[in-house]
C-alpha cells in the first residue's frame, strides 16, 4: 500500500494560496471574505484593495445587470456552474472569467472557484471576426458573379444578333463561314451558360447546388463546341468512356463548367511538343460514382503545390493565361454538389483528377 499523509497533517493552505485557479469566499453583503494570491495577480489589484471595495466595482460595466441577477439565484441556494462574465482589470485590461459557485445560505457566504478564459475569448473573437470577414467576401464573390453573368448578356445578345443578320451571300469563302459558324456556336453556348448561372443565382438558397439528370456526354459534347477552336488548333485527343456511367444527378451548368475547366488546363499545359491526349471516364461501385479527367501533361509536384491545389489565385506554371481560378472552381462546384475530389500528379508526366459523388 501507498504511504499517505494523516489528513490532519495536510496544509490546506497551501492548496488555497497555491492553485492557478481564482479562489474565493464571497459574503451576501457583496463584498470578498477570502480570496488566494491568483484573484489578486490576475486582477492587478493588492488584496487590501480587492476586500475594501464591493465585487461590482471589479466587473465590466457592460456585465454588472446579468450578474446581480444571477447573484440572486446563487442567494436562493441555486449552484452556478460555468458562469462567464468580465472584469476589469487594474490597468483596464479586460478579463473573463468563468465562475463555479456554490452558496452556503446559513452562513451568509458564497464559496467560488474561477478559471481565467480571456484567452479562449480571444480565440473565439479572432475567429469570428475571421468568419464574419470570410462571409463578407463571399457575398461580394456571389455579387460579382451575379453582376459580371448579368452584364455580359448583352453584349453577347448583340454579337448574336450580327450573325444572325449575315447572310451566306455575304461570305461566299466557304473557310469564313465555318468559322463564322464556329463562333456563332460558341455565342449560343456563352449565352446560354450566362442565362443559366443567372437563373441559379436567383434561385439558390440551400448550400448545395440544384440538381437534375444529365447526360455526361452531352455536357462534353456542348464544352468541346464552345472550345472547339482550342482543340482543333492543339490537335488535342479527347477519348470518352462513359460505359459505366453516363447519367448523373448533378447541376448541369457545374458540371460543364468542371468539364470545361479541367479540359482547356489539359490543352493549356500541354507538354511542349507532345501531343494532348485527354481521356475522360466514369466506373461506379457499390458506394459512389466517380469520373476521371486525365491527361499526359506537364503536371506537377504534389508535395509542394497539394495544399494549395484549390485556393483562389494560385498558379503553378509560368503560363500568362493562367488567372488562378479554374481549379478553386473546379474544387467549388464538385463541393457544392456534394463530391469531392482527389488529383494524382508526376512532372512531365501528366496528372488525373478524380470526382467522386
Amino acid at each position: 500500500m501507498r504511504n499517505q499523509m494523516p489528513i490532519t497533517d495536510f496544509n490546506y493552505e497551501l492548496f488555497f494560496d497555491l492553485s492557478p485557479d481564482l479562489f474565493c469566499i464571497a459574503g451576501y453583503d457583496g463584498f470578498f471574505k477570502r480570496i488566494n494570491p491568483a484573484v489578486s495577480e490576475t486582477l492587478g489589484y493588492t488584496i487590501d484593495e480587492l476586500y475594501s471595495r464591493p465585487i461590482n466595482d471589479f466587473i465590466h460595466p457592460e456585465d454588472r445587470d446579468i450578474t446581480d441577477q444571477v447573484r440572486e439565484r446563487l442567494h436562493l441556494s441555486k449552484p452556478l456552474l460555468n458562469f462567464e462574465n468580465r472584469y476589469l482589470s487594474k490597468s483596464g485590461e479586460e478579463i473573463w472569467l468563468s465562475w463555479t459557485s456554490m452558496p452556503f445560505e446559513s452562513d451568509g457566504m458564497v464559496f467560488a472557484i474561477a478559471k481565467n478564459i480571456t484567452h479562449k475569448k480571444n480565440i473565439e473573437a479572432d475567429r469570428n471576426a475571421l468568419l464574419g470577414h470570410l462571409s463578407q467576401l463571399n457575398q461580394e464573390l456571389r455579387q460579382l458573379t451575379y453582376s459580371t453573368s448579368h452584364d455580359l448578356r448583352a453584349p453577347v445578345n448583340n454579337m448574336l444578333a450580327v450573325f444572325e443578320l449575315i447572310t451566306p451571300a455575304m461570305m461566299p469563302d466557304s473557310e469564313a463561314r465555318e468559322l463564322m459558324d464556329i463562333l456563332k456556336v460558341s455565342g449560343e453556348k456563352l449565352s446560354k451558360t450566362l442565362n443559366h448561372y443567372v437563373d441559379m443565382l436567383k434561385a439558390r438558397h440551400s448550400s448545395r447546388a440544384t440538381g437534375e439528370k444529365i447526360k455526361l456526354s452531352d455536357c462534353v459534347d456542348a464544352v468541346m463546341d464552345s472550345i472547339r477552336i482550342l482543340i482543333t488548333g492543339a490537335e488535342a485527343e479527347i477519348r470518352l468512356d462513359f460505359e459505366q456511367v453516363n447519367e448523373l444527378d448533378c447541376n448541369r451548368a457545374y458540371m460543364e463548367s468542371i468539364l470545361l475547366n479541367l479540359i482547356t488546363n489539359s490543352i493549356k499545359y500541354a507538354q511542349p511538343g507532345v501531343v494532348p491526349r485527354i481521356r475522360i471516364s466514369t466506373r461506379k461501385n457499390q458506394r459512389s460514382t466517380q469520373l476521371m479527367i486525365e491527361d499526359n501533361g506537364l503536371g506537377f509536384d504534389l508535395e509542394k503545390v497539394r495544399p494549395r491545389m484549390f485556393r483562389i489565385n494560385q498558379t503553378f506554371h509560368n503560363n500568362q493565361d493562367s488567372k488562378g481560378l479554374g481549379l478553386y472552381l473546379v474544387n467549388y462546384h464538385v463541393t457544392s454538389m456534394g463530391g469531392k475530389i482527389d488529383v494524382e500528379s508526376q512532372p512531365n508526366v501528366g496528372t488525373k483528377f478524380t470526382i467522386t459523388f
